[in-house]
């Protein structure tokens, strides 16, 4: 299919329509105006914590405002087209930019029209395939801001999804750090290794821990990581449950050890850096982090967009294995 149309410039793009109903759409693009570049897409990624939830219709009335992302399509709850990793060639605009890759916060789309300053020029040596991961690095760089571990700590995190794949290579990097991953996934473990971290299972993760990261999304995960925690530790909590509830026990030793169970959340720049760091030195430096080419473990899987509808209900479904599916564009 042409990607001009009589109008101008055409973009295709994925919509949320209804629970576990999708469709791509066809949308002429507005001309460039001064200080705008046109982004022709090259890779995206799913993320699959969050769009399960849209997918499925999960999404609380009373979030519809604070989960909107940030170029997102539409309204909650439905039709939107949502997502937030996207990595593109700008093929006009000023002269200096044409021709650059950027990472974006956009929606799944093959072509779109953005301000300069809403698009991020890829760092030197970090390829286009493995910037996909910028958001959810960006989303780990926030969580060892809030939890602050530190050299030697004895650290673990439960959920060895992309988000808490790439807290425990981060927290790998620090002095003496003994950094385990769990997972309910035995194959997790390879991953690990490969990240430079430990695995275990749960049945057999360590206690008595100093900073516990818990991103699996689940209750059973949640306590796992409540029991591993030591005196007085911090639980701090990444995964985010949408409408479901889940029910967790805080008697025994979450009262009477002091544990502290916190929330981190990305749309706000940790307490610590907040006075100092906007959004775009936060994601500037999150993208010079994954240059390391040992995190191409977590691109386990690859789409192409155009049969992104017929593949959601494979790639969201609760026994997909995959980590990070990369979207592929023509």
């Amino acid at each position: 299919m042409s990607s001009h149309s009589v109008h101008g410039f055409e973009a295709r793009s994925l919509w949320y329509l209804a629970p576990e109903k999708v469709e791509l759409r066809s949308e002429s693009l507005k001309p460039l105006k001064d200080g705008e570049v046109r982004v022709r897409a090259l890779f995206g990624a799913l993320s699959r914590g969050t769009e399960s939830l849209v997918y499925r219709g999960e999404i609380p009335e009373s979030e519809y405002q604070r989960m909107a992302a940030p170029w997102m399509g539409g309204t909650f709850p439905y039709p939107v087209k949502y997502g937030y990793c996207h990595v593109g060639r700008i093929e006009d605009g000023p002269a200096y930019w044409i021709g650059q890759l950027v990472f974006a916060l956009r929606p799944h789309e093959s072509m779109y029209v953005a301000d300069l300053m809403d698009v991020v020029p890829l760092p030197v040596g970090l390829t286009p395939e493995r910037a996909v991961l910028s958001a959810n690095m960006e989303t780990a760089l926030n969580a060892v801001w809030d939890a602050s571990p530190g050299p030697g700590d004895q650290i673990l995190v439960v959920g060895g999804g992309v988000v808490g794949c790439l807290i425990a290579y981060l927290c790998a990097g620090l002095k003496g750090a003994n950094v385990t991953l769990v997972d309910i996934n035995p194959e997790r473990a390879s991953i690990a290794t490969a990240l430079g971290v430990q695995f275990a299972l749960p049945q057999n993760a360590p206690t008595e821990c100093d900073v516990v990261f818990h991103c699996s999304a689940s209750a059973a995960g949640l306590a796992t990581a409540i029991d591993a925690a030591g005196e007085e530790a911090q639980v701090l909590e990444l995964s985010w449950y949408g409408s479901r509830e889940i029910s967790l026990s805080l008697g025994g030793a979450f009262h009477s050890r002091q544990i502290r169970l916190q929330s981190s959340q990305v749309g706000h720049i940790s307490a610590t850096r907040r006075p100092r760091w906007t959004h775009r030195r936060r994601l500037q430096a999150a993208m010079s982090m994954l240059i390391d080419e040992r995190l191409d473990v977590l691109l386990t899987h690859s789409v192409d967009f155009e049969d992104l509808p017929h593949q959601l209900p494979i790639l969201l479904g609760s026994k997909s294995q995959a980590l990070c599916s990369l979207i592929r564009y023509p």
